[in-house]
């Protein structure tokens, strides 16, 4: 039995993650392993990891890469945490292979550490592009260390090749988000209501956003410019999904505490809904603001508008039902306001998902099941024909 070890550090990435791990976990062919790290470690983000052990998986081991703030020091020392950790790990449970999906610094370790140690990576959504943080670069760091690669579009595909990627090495699977809106069984309005502990109003939005550093305009002013846009907004519901752990995040959860705090009738925040709650929430909602991914990738299977705020997840593909706007307060507005529109509004109803169909989950593991992993370490660079 080849010995599969799943990486999961954020409750994001664990929710688009847990159907491929069930997969995995219920088969007789493959020895499941499982290390949590990030957030799900940390109090201040929910202890997350509880969330994977109510689901029924059993964490082999919880590498601490102490989180103490999100400042770039700090952020570097988890990082130097997680090599050492993530060594020892892999030395103990000795894994045939490793899965990781992603571009977050808290996984890039442990890429970093099963490298060295020869082991064969397989990576999930790369080929992706979000101009406006440094996980742009690690996505892409981390395509070129991984052996296997299972991407969510055609056009992703051809970018991991453009890395010189060997092309018999890339598949295109669609977004596993998608498996899991068609896989979960979503909870009533009713039972949303009762669970969540929050009525919702004549109007709703989801509201996610998350630091983009490598804008020019703060993290701090963005959302402040975006809080400014929701105030004007008349019998409108607000429910907030707390930033991660990235530089600025918890400016930004400080934020959402203020303003909850200040419009208890029509407001809420969540750590963690967890991925059930959160697409429920999903289902029931007019539309998504913020600049999370889920707002491009799984929201449009909904056909509900997203209004995506400046440039985080600038390069990605996009449906017809995603607003692009800038990170002000007069651009934010006017595009919550097109969301509502009728014209908007039956656009979306028309509108596809790009990101592919159901199915993600079963088309992986068959593809990594019948895989010949002999040799998949002497990687070659696939060099493409330019003319320049």
């Amino acid at each position: 039995m080849k010995k599969i070890c799943f990486i999961t550090s954020s409750r994001a990435e664990y929710g688009l993650l847990s159907g491929l791990m069930k997969t995995f976990y219920d088969s007789p062919e493959f020895e499941f392993q499982l290390i949590a790290t990030g957030m799900h470690l940390s109090e201040e983000f929910g202890f997350t990891y509880k969330d994977i052990e109510d689901d029924g998986f059993d964490i082999d081991i919880k590498v601490d890469m102490k989180h103490v703030s999100d400042s770039p020091i700090d952020i570097t020392r988890s990082i130097g945490h997680g090599h050492i950790g993530f060594a020892e790990a892999f030395e103990r449970l000795g894994p045939d292979m490793i899965v990781v999906l992603g571009d977050r610094y808290d996984i890039f370790p442990g890429v970093i550490a099963a490298m060295i140690a020869r082991i064969p990576i397989i990576h999930i959504h790369g080929g992706e592009s979000t101009e406006g943080v440094i996980d742009e670069a690690i996505r892409h760091s981390i395509t070129k260390m991984a052996h296997l690669h299972f991407t969510a579009t055609e056009e992703y595909s051809n970018r991991v090749v453009q890395l010189g990627e060997q092309p018999s090495s890339v598949y295109n699977v669609g977004s596993l988000g998608i498996d899991n809106i068609h896989k979960l069984k979503l909870l009533s309005k009713s039972e949303l209501e009762k669970k969540i502990g929050f009525k919702f109003g004549k109007k709703n939005l989801l509201i996610t956003f998350h630091p983009s550093i490598l804008e020019s305009n703060s993290t701090d002013y963005q959302f402040k410019q975006l809080i400014r846009a929701l105030s004007k907004l008349k019998e409108t519901h607000l429910i907030f999904t707390k930033s991660n752990a990235d530089q600025g995040g918890r400016a930004i959860n400080h934020l959402i505490d203020e303003y909850v705090k200040d419009h208890p009738s029509n407001s809420i925040s969540f750590v963690s809904m967890g991925q059930l709650n959160y697409l429920s929430t999903m289902k029931i909602v007019d539309g998504v603001v913020g600049n999370s991914s889920s707002g491009i990738i799984e929201t449009p299977s909904f056909s509900i508008g997203t209004v995506n705020i400046g440039e985080r997840q600038s390069g990605r593909v996009k449906s017809k039902s995603v607003i692009d706007c800038n990170a002000n307060e007069t651009d934010i507005y006017e595009a919550i306001q097109k969301l509502y529109s009728r014209k908007f509004q039956m656009i979306c109803k028309k509108s596809s998902n790009l990101y592919g169909k159901p199915g993600a989950s079963d088309r992986i593991f068959r593809i990594i099941k019948n895989y010949d992993f002999n040799e998949i370490l002497k990687k070659k660079f696939y060099n493409i024909k330019c003319n320049f």
